[in-house]
Parts: structure tokens; sequence; C-alpha cells
């Protein structure tokens, strides 16, 4: 969307952006990768049970992965999920099996995208409150 799309001025966009900024709601500017094109054409979900107090280590480690792109602490059956993106699945087995050597990591369960029907959607927002 543009600011045309919204018939406002380029000044009108730059103020509101510079309010959500300012209040921290905006907190950089990532550029949007495609992953496929750059060879890395698997993307894995991984979910993990873990000790309870080895928590924040276990997300730290995979924090540190490169091909991580996303790791979340949880409820439910498992405690940890990741999303990583792998050159092949030979590349995603290396570091499951990094991970599985690890003995506070008690169970995991592994899903490979077939298909990404969205990934790095952003959603509109209602800057009015209106919700």
């Amino acid at each position: 969307m543009t600011y045309e799309n919204l018939d406002v001025s380029v000044t009108t966009v730059s103020n509101h952006l510079q309010t959500l900024e300012d209040e921290g709601a905006v907190n950089g500017y990532t550029p949007v990768v495609d992953y496929e094109r750059l060879g890395y054409d698997v993307t894995a979900i991984l979910q993990l049970k873990v000790d309870g107090t080895a928590l924040p280590e276990i997300t730290g480690t995979l924090r540190g992965h490169k091909q991580m792109v996303s790791v979340y602490e949880i409820t439910g059956d498992y405690d940890v999920l990741a999303i990583g993106k792998f050159t092949d699945t030979d590349d995603m087995n290396t570091l499951i099996k990094e991970l599985l050597a690890d003995a506070d990591i008690n169970e995991s369960s592994t899903s490979v995208v077939l298909n990404a029907a969205a990934e790095n959607e952003q959603f509109e927002l209602d800057l009015d409150g209106d919700a």
C-alpha cells in the first residue's frame, strides 16, 4: 500500500510514522528476504520439550543459529517452537541432531513446510483506536 492509496500527503504519512517510531511501536526496518532464492529451500518448524530451568539456555542457543528466523516460548504440549530455513534436509538434520544431543531437550517434533501460504505478512493497524 502506498500513501497515494490512503489519499493523504507524504507529510501526514511521515508524521504518523515518526510518532510510531517515537512511541517505540516501530523499532526499525528490515528487508524481506527471499530465502528460497538464496538457496534455503527447506522451512522447518521445530517443537521442543525442555527441562524448565534450561528454557532460557535452549532458546538462546536456538537464537544463536543463523538459520532460525523465529524462536518462541509457548504453552501447550511443547515449550519451544522455532522456525528455521535450511538449504536442504541434510542441513536441517544436522541442526536437529545437534539439538537432540542436549540432555535438557526431552522431546522434539519437526514438521517440514510444504507450501508457505503466507509468510512475513503484516496486518493493517487501526491507528485511530477504533479496533
